[in-house]
């Protein structure tokens, strides 16, 4: 049984208070997305990426600038376009006429959070250029590799591939980002105070910051120290590698997942007031941790299996560990 100290509890009732005042920002501009707008700042503290997936015109862009606009700190936007290039995404190698040498001009990649606007309307090449960025938080050019700043962290939105003008993300590119989230059309009610605000002009850039982004660096921290008792990595481990063996499936989860299912955990953890991760925060980061990384084969999809209903028998089917998880 693992003990914790008053100063980590104290900790973590931080991180929670914290996390409720961005959330409660955010929710001045984004109505009725409790669930989506929680998840996306799960994965924030996880220091993980996020997509935003669905149709036209259900806020994603808005919500991924509410929650940028919240936390103070460098952010800078990507429309992705089919004529991008990556070196409007990474930066370039120019000539300084006056020192005669050459310099590296940052690209919009340098930021805190970075935030890709339908990142799917860009080409596959253009697509490739956040691979290291994403996977490593740097950036090489012409042979010479340039940190990121810290913590870096992209929210990207896309359309759904069945939309004109769009390319599919490759599963490495799909791979490293931690999450993927669905906002979803607004009930009755909240949809009458989005036109409310439309109808008085506001926007989310107008939102104030709430979180400077030293404290959300500390709060990414504090999380990195939920306990994690060794019966759930097994858990969490038995459910990723349960994916690999399902006949509908292609491909599978891969050890990254894991990782990024446990990091997520920690977070949703620490986001509820506990120092230690439990079987319930496992499975509730399961879907937005997992689903996105499967890839259904041919005959399943034809079948109209889903992931996410195979991630859901997967947890019904694997036993949650018995042994104590913390304190």
């Amino acid at each position: 049984m693992t003990t914790y100290s008053t100063t980590q509890n104290d900790q973590i009732a931080w991180v929670q208070r914290r996390a409720s005042d961005l959330i409660r920002n955010v929710e001045h501009f984004i109505h009725g997305k409790t669930a989506v707008v929680t998840d996306l700042l799960v994965g924030l503290l996880a220091e993980g990426h996020i997509l935003i997936e669905d149709v036209p015109g259900v806020a994603k862009t808005s919500l991924a600038k509410a929650v940028a606009q919240s936390v103070g700190g460098s952010m800078r936007r990507l429309q992705f376009t089919p004529d991008l290039l990556p070196s409007d995404v990474v930066g370039v190698q120019m000539f300084d006429m006056n020192r005669r040498e050459f310099s590296f001009r940052e690209g919009p990649v340098f930021a805190n959070i970075v935030l890709g606007d339908e990142i799917n309307r860009a080409s596959p090449k253009t697509q490739s250029a956040l691979l290291e960025a994403m996977a490593e938080r740097q950036v090489t050019v012409d042979g010479v590799t340039y940190p990121l700043p810290r913590p870096n962290l992209v929210i990207a939105t896309q359309n759904p591939v069945d939309q004109q003008g769009t390319y599919a993300l490759p599963e490495a590119q799909l791979d490293r980002f931690m999450m993927l989230l669905r906002v979803g059309y607004p009930s009755h009610e909240y949809e009458v105070q989005i036109v409310g605000d439309a109808l008085a002009r506001r926007l989310p850039e107008q939102l104030d910051p709430v979180l400077s982004i030293d404290e959300l660096q500390q709060m990414i921290d504090v999380v990195r120290g939920v306990f994690v008792a060794p019966a759930l990595q097994a858990y969490i481990v038995t459910i990723t590698g349960a994916t690999r063996t399902i006949p509908q499936l292609r491909l599978g989860a891969s050890p990254r997942a894991s990782n990024a299912l446990a990091q997520a955990a920690q977070a949703a953890a620490a986001m509820s007031g506990r120092s230690f991760v439990t079987a319930d925060d496992i499975k509730r980061m399961a879907q937005p941790v997992l689903a996105h990384r499967l890839v259904l084969t041919p005959e399943a999809a034809v079948q109209e299996h889903r992931a996410d209903t195979i991630v859901d028998r997967i947890l019904t089917a694997v036993p949650v560990p018995a042994t104590p998880v913390g304190v």
